[in-house]
């Protein structure tokens, strides 16, 4: 099974080239600004790829999906395309977990602080998972942003090697795209913007 990742597409996804593959999976920021016109705009290509079965969360910039009810967001979601907010799927077998999550960054949508705040969204992470999708990346782990500061989660990075998913797949950090295999994870920043908003990035291909 080929799984295709990608990340932070930011509006630019008319403009993406995708290779081909089982799985597509986005790892949020499918806006610019999160209003409704562009995450329809979004939706409207995402339904429309090959891959037979098309997952995605939101990102930061996703304001869209924190603003509105569960109810509106499902009446916006097409059949074939699968959201998930610190929920689950099942892909011919494979446990896939999904969270928009990421560390406070001047209270952009899904913003939580560290400690208490972020960590209750990381202990509903299944000790099963296969695949773990959140928007922000973990401590230290291509979290790194152009100004050398670090800016990814600590509670999350212990989650990771406590559950021990084979991948773990985010964003966020546009500059620290490309995968790392740590303690038999496999990380991967699927950002495919670069930190200048510039499509140069290509979306990852995981063979399973």
């Amino acid at each position: 099974m080929k799984i295709v990742f990608i990340s932070d597409t930011h509006g630019f996804h008319g403009k993406l080239t995708l290779p081909e593959g089982d799985v597509l999976i986005h790892c949020g920021d499918v806006s610019g600004r999160g209003m409704e016109s562009q995450i329809v705009d979004f939706l409207d290509w995402f339904t429309q790829q090959p891959h037979k079965h098309k997952i995605m969360i939101a990102g930061n910039h996703d304001f869209y999906f924190e603003q509105n009810t569960e109810s509106s967001i499902k009446k916006l979601i097409p059949d074939n395309v699968v959201y998930l907010n610190d929920s689950l799927v099942k892909v011919e077998g494979i446990k896939i977990w999904g969270s928009p999550i990421s560390t406070y960054f001047y209270n952009w949508a899904f913003n939580k602080h560290k400690g208490n705040d972020i960590g209750k969204h990381w202990d509903l992470i299944p000790h099963d998972t296969d695949i773990l999708v959140t928007h922000g990346p973990a401590w230290q782990i291509r979290d790194k942003t152009h100004s050398g500061v670090h800016v990814g989660c600590d509670l999350l990075q212990n989650k990771i090697f406590e559950t021990k998913p084979r991948i773990h797949a985010f964003g966020h950090i546009h500059e620290c795209y490309g995968q790392d295999l740590i303690n038999d994870v496999n990380f991967i920043n699927a950002s495919v913007l670069t930190a200048d908003y510039k499509l140069s990035n290509k979306p990852i291909v995981f063979d399973w």
